[in-house]
C-alpha cells in the first residue's frame, strides 16, 4: 500500500495546486485519510478501500457554485477508476472503491452500502465540523466573496438561513446537522467533540455581537 500511498498524494498535490479553494486543499485530503484510518481500523473496515477512496474522493475539482455539484462525487468517482486502472491497483477494489468516493459527498445523497464508504463519508464530514469546520466554512466563504453573517439576525432566530447571502447561515444549513448523519461509532465519539466546538463557537460569537 505505501507505494500507491505516494502515488495517490503526488497526484492529489497536483490537483490541489491547481485549485483555488483553500478548503480542499492537500491539507484537507490528509487529514481526510488520517480520520478514515482511524475510523477504518475502529470499525474493522478493509483499508483497501478505504485509503485510495479516502485519497482520491475529491480527484476532480468541482466548484461548489458549480452546476455539476450534485454530480461532483460520481464524476471523481469515475476518474480514480481510470487512475487506479493506470496505477495498477488490484481491480477486486475497484467497484468498492468507486461506490465509497461516490457516496461520501452531502450533495449526491447516495446511500452508504459499505462499512469503508461509511468510514469515508463520515471521515468526509468530521472535517467539516470543530475548529477546522470553522476555518474551512469562512475560507469558502472568503472565496466566494460572502459577508460573514447578516447583520440584523446573524443567527436565523427570525429567518430562515441561506448561505448563499453569507457565511454563518452555513452552520444551520448544513455544519450542525452533520453529527446526526454521521455512521460509525467511532465517527460519532469524534463528532460530539466537533458539534461542542461549534455550537460554542456560535455561543462566544454571540456575546460578541450583542
Amino acid at each position: 500500500m505505501e507505494k500507491f500511498e505516494i502515488l495517490f498524494e503526488d497526484y492529489m498535490k497536483h490537483v490541489c495546486d491547481e485549485n483555488p479553494d483553500p478548503s480542499h486543499d492537500i491539507l484537507h485530503v490528509k487529514r481526510v485519510v488520517g480520520l478514515a484510518k482511524k475510523l477504518g481500523v475502529a470499525e474493522k473496515a478493509n483499508l483497501n478501500i478505504v485509503i485510495p477512496a479516502a485519497y482520491l474522493h475529491d480527484c476532480v475539482y468541482i466548484s461548489k457554485t458549480d452546476a455539476r455539484r450534485s454530480k461532483a462525487s460520481t464524476i471523481s468517482a469515475d476518474r480514480a477508476i481510470s487512475l487506479l486502472k493506470e496505477w495498477g491497483y488490484p481491480e477486486e477494489f475497484h467497484s468498492a472503491i468507486h461506490h465509497s468516493i461516490s457516496a461520501h459527498s452531502f450533495s449526491a445523497k447516495i446511500p452508504v452500502e459499505s462499512i469503508e464508504a461509511k468510514v469515508v463519508q463520515d471521515a468526509d464530514r468530521l472535517d467539516a465540523m470543530g475548529a477546522i469546520g470553522i476555518f474551512r466554512c469562512f475560507a469558502l466563504g472568503g472565496l466566494s466573496r460572502r459577508p460573514f453573517y447578516y447583520f440584523d439576525d446573524p443567527f436565523c432566530k427570525e429567518r430562515k438561513p441561506d448561505d448563499q447571502t453569507n457565511t454563518l447561515d452555513h452552520f444551520y444549513i448544513k455544519l450542525l446537522q452533520l453529527h446526526s448523519k454521521l455512521n460509525t461509532d467511532a465517527a460519532k465519539l469524534e463528532g460530539e467533540k466537533r458539534l461542542k466546538t461549534m455550537n460554542n463557537f456560535l455561543n462566544d460569537l454571540q456575546a460578541e455581537l450583542s
